[in-house]
């Protein structure tokens, strides 16, 4: 085993580091986040920093990169107020993977992917029709995070989407049944695969 200290951390070559840092929670959701500006464009972008932070509202964050370049994404969920939040399968994994790219504002990675838009009533945000697990969520507040200059987003829950039979009596969701992925590094996708449910803890 090796040890590495903060120090080693900060002498990393930048895209090293960026690798090493997204790698250090583990595999984490993945989902493509769905936008709409006012004027109606639209953008897909992968997100793989979603956390869950309630259950009464249910509310979800997730973290946005450093707001020093145009960022699409937040920039229409300010506008509009909502996004969806799409998760991946296999079958579209590698079209959502190509969303990563830094495509000009007025190209969508709908068109550009071959990802097709579905819209429900009285949700502007646009989700992707091929993934199986879809959630629409409301701005409910956003944070500043100076010390990096990101922004934890949160959003309350307004739409869930998913078959019917991967819905259990108890609320659990069969996500290995849905195919859902995770992802490390930006750049490295896991399927789910469950070893057990145990019972809820108690203290003996």
């Amino acid at each position: 085993m090796i040890t590495l200290r903060s120090v080693d951390i900060a002498a990393m070559d930048k895209l090293v580091r960026v690798q090493f840092a997204t790698s250090l929670p583990g595999i984490k959701p993945v989902a493509l986040v769905g936008t709409r500006d006012a004027a109606g464009a639209t953008n897909l972008a992968p997100f793989s920093s979603v956390v869950h932070l309630g259950s009464n509202p249910v509310l979800l964050g997730m973290v946005t990169r450093p707001d020093v370049v145009e960022r699409h994404t937040l920039a229409n969920l300010i506008e509009t107020g909502c996004w969806t939040l799409n998760h991946l399968h296999e079958g579209i994994m590698r079209q959502a993977h190509q969303c990563s790219a830094r495509y000009p504002k007025e190209v969508s990675e709908f068109a550009a992917t071959g990802l097709s838009e579905h819209y429900e009533d009285g949700f502007a945000a646009p989700f992707v029709a091929e993934s199986r697990f879809r959630l629409g969520l409301r701005l409910a507040e956003i944070i500043d995070i100076p010390m990096n200059g990101t922004k934890l987003i949160i959003g309350s829950v307004e739409v869930v989407q998913l078959a019917t039979t991967e819905l259990a009596e108890d609320g659990s969701i069969d996500l290995s049944a849905l195919g859902a992925l995770g992802s490390t590094a930006l750049d490295t996708y896991f399927g789910i695969t469950p070893l057990e449910r145990l019972p809820y803890a108690k203290a003996r």
